[in-house]
């Protein structure tokens, strides 16, 4: 189960609207959205959550680059959400380093002279390389922190990491009216 909500920096405090990401298919799209949250151009943060899985921060101030935190890229490229996070550049990629080459594959998907092999996982395949994915935390670990959230207490967090985040920005019960 997902969970993704907007939280606008106001001067009147934090404003929080859930999210519907149906629709972005980028991090440029997602980027798009926060700033529609905030037309004065003030820090809009996108927090993503899967249930037991990973979670993401992607912090948007102005027309400057966004910037993200995952803090299990293996987990996330495994999402659609995740994969919207996890651009090349993040994963310290070249672009378009995203998997095998197709052109080095037989009709089977198998590489020339490779075995086939009937165990592998399909889901990896679809989704890329994933072995080019660390398992982990990736991405800006201060992205928080000028708003009170440290790099290390971001890297501890876990189960209910969005809500830990609202509590230490003082958002929590403007995010939990729209959970």
């Amino acid at each position: 189960m997902y969970f993704a909500a907007l939280l606008a920096r106001t001067e009147d405090g934090w404003e929080a609207s859930d999210t519907e990401l149906d629709d972005v298919e980028t991090l440029s799209d997602l980027a798009d959205l926060a700033r529609e949250a905030s037309p004065d151009e003030d820090t809009v943060l996108v927090l993503i959550e899967q249930e037991d899985g990973w979670f993401g921060v992607v912090r948007v101030d102005g027309e400057e680059d966004p910037r993200v935190y995952v803090s299990d890229a293996a987990a996330a490229a495994r999402s659609s959400y995740g994969e919207i996070l996890l651009t090349d550049e993040l994963l310290g990629r070249e672009p378009g380093d995203d998997g095998p080459d197709l052109d080095a594959l037989d009709l089977d998907g198998t590489e020339d002279g490779e075995p086939d092999d009937e165990d592998a996982d399909d889901g990896a395949a679809s989704a890329g390389s994933t072995d080019a994915v660390p398992h982990g935390p990736v991405g800006d670990a201060q992205v928080l922190e000028d708003l009170g959230v440290s790099e290390k207490e971001l890297r501890s967090m876990t189960e209910d990491a969005v809500t830990e985040i609202a509590e230490a920005l003082g958002a929590s019960e403007v995010l939990e009216t729209v959970r």
